[in-house]
């Protein structure tokens, strides 16, 4: 679950929204990188899988109840954060999800709800650190450019000697070159990578992240019907995992639970997603005829 780099502000969001589209073309367009088994890479035959894939693809299940039409989901796999964000701005994407949230992305586009929790980490042979920020000065750390991990690490310890990579792939790669001697990002996405490449002899710390932010999915600014929709489509899903619904559970489950390569404990999702909905009204169907079902509401 990586935070996609900032971009240049960029035009007024266009005057057709993703529904309206939707309707017209039959389809959604989702975003994003592929370099992070779990949350979003490409399956055999090249369809894009994982846990920001699931909920996009729940998300254009209920566009197409609300538009009375098919609306298949089209992946568009994009590396470059810069063309991400410009293509969810111009209305050549509609979807971006696995995204940290940031304050200076929101003057320019919009988060969902929260679909995860996630940290800021560090990703380093065993026993190198202690975990404190104060370890870290003075010592080659590599970060994603432009992301939340090169931004706060400079906050937090500028004497570190900041190595800013293109991807945390590459930053891994120059990890077990030796050319820097921790890696910092999102703490999801390096246990995945982790054990993506079955490492051995490495340790993410601290316990407590330097940093914790919401996972979210980035859609285009001021489109409220859009953004509403999304918003049910996750709180449906997080709901059905703390009610206990079969189904949700393995969705969850498969990707970020036990027994993924992420292998978060079931009660700590649980705890995310309680956190999540504590606000919230609880999304379960009601009968025809009871009071406030959908039967009452003005036609």
């Amino acid at each position: 679950m990586a935070g996609l780099a900032w971009a240049a502000p960029v035009p007024a969001a266009l005057a057709e929204g993703v529904i309206e589209r939707a309707a017209r073309t039959g389809e959604l367009v989702l975003t994003g990188p592929t370099e992070t088994p779990s949350i979003l890479s490409l399956d055999a035959s090249g369809q894009p899988e994982g846990y920001a894939a699931e909920v996009a693809s729940r998300i254009a299940a209920d566009v197409t109840t609300a538009v009375g039409r098919p609306v298949r989901l089209r992946f568009v796999a994009d590396s470059n954060p810069v063309t991400v964000f410009a293509n969810l701005a111009n209305g050549k994407a509609d979807l971006v999800c696995g995204v940290a949230f940031s304050w200076e992305r929101d003057l320019f586009a919009d988060f969902s709800l929260p679909i995860a929790v996630s940290g800021l980490n560090l990703l380093a042979p065993d026993g190198r650190f202690d975990g404190s920020a104060a370890g870290l000065a003075g010592r080659p750390i590599g970060v994603l450019k432009h992301s939340l991990g090169e931004t706060h690490l400079r906050g937090f310890q500028p004497a570190a000697k900041v190595a800013p990579f293109k991807s945390l792939d590459a930053a891994l790669d120059a990890l077990e070159a030796g050319d820097v001697d921790g890696v910092i990002g999102d703490s999801v996405l390096l246990e995945a990578m982790l054990r993506g490449r079955g490492l051995s002899g490495y340790s993410i710390t601290p316990d407590a992240p330097y940093q914790s932010y919401g996972i979210t999915c980035l859609l285009p600014q001021n489109d409220s019907a859009f953004r509403d929709l999304v918003n049910l489509s996750i709180a449906r899903l997080l709901q059905g995992y703390l009610d206990g619904e079969t189904e949700a559970v393995a969705a969850v489950d498969r990707w970020i639970g036990p027994g993924s390569s992420i292998d978060v404990p079931r009660d700590q999702i649980q705890s995310w997603f309680e956190a999540t909905m504590m606000g919230l009204e609880a999304i379960r169907p009601l009968p025809p005829d009871t009071p406030g079902s959908s039967e009452d509401m003005p036609k």
